[in-house]
């Protein structure tokens, strides 16, 4: 058995107290995992074309406050 399916066994089993602690945990682990992945694009320069973007449409006053 694939170890996709055990972990999805094991969540079918949990209770209904023990799948709520089960889903606050996944969610801060899947925001750690993503904040992960920004940062690292972040350092790789991967945003840096939108970030120069972005300023050049403000200081050209095509910007809105929201």
């Amino acid at each position: 058995m694939a170890t996709l399916e055990i972990i999805e066994r094991e969540i079918k089993q949990l209770s209904v107290n023990e799948l709520s602690e089960f889903r606050q945990w996944f969610a801060e682990f899947d925001a750690d995992i993503w904040d992960e992945q920004i940062e690292s694009d972040a350092a790789a320069g991967k945003f840096d074309r939108l970030a120069q973007e972005a300023l050049e449409e403000y200081e050209a006053g095509k910007a809105r406050e929201i």
